[in-house]
């Protein structure tokens, strides 16, 4: 009885925290959508520098995960640098 309760603390030392704890891996911060954030921030198609917040080295669309954006402004991102793409604003892929 006794060597069932010194195994169990061995393998529960972290009993006092969330169950959800792991060592390995940290809890992220949840990103804020920069368009839900700041009302007044309107993105536009002719504005490169505003665009390339959004776009990765290569010139591909960053993913919601890496900008932030809720699903609904990420779909107005991808119009947007398509949008300037289309009229040479930002190229299509850079080497």
């Amino acid at each position: 009885m006794a060597d069932k309760k010194q195994h169990n603390k061995k393998f529960n030392r972290n009993n006092n925290q969330d169950e959800d704890y792991n060592p390995k891996f940290r809890k992220m911060k949840k990103k804020v959508c920069p368009l839900c954030a700041d009302k007044n921030f309107e993105l536009d198609y002719k504005n490169a520098e505003q665009i390339k917040r959004f776009i990765n080295e290569k010139g591909k669309i960053l993913p919601r995960r890496a900008t932030g954006a809720c699903s609904k402004h990420q779909r107005v991102i991808t119009n947007v640098v398509k949008r300037a793409r289309h009229i040479a604003v930002i190229p299509y892929s850079q080497d």
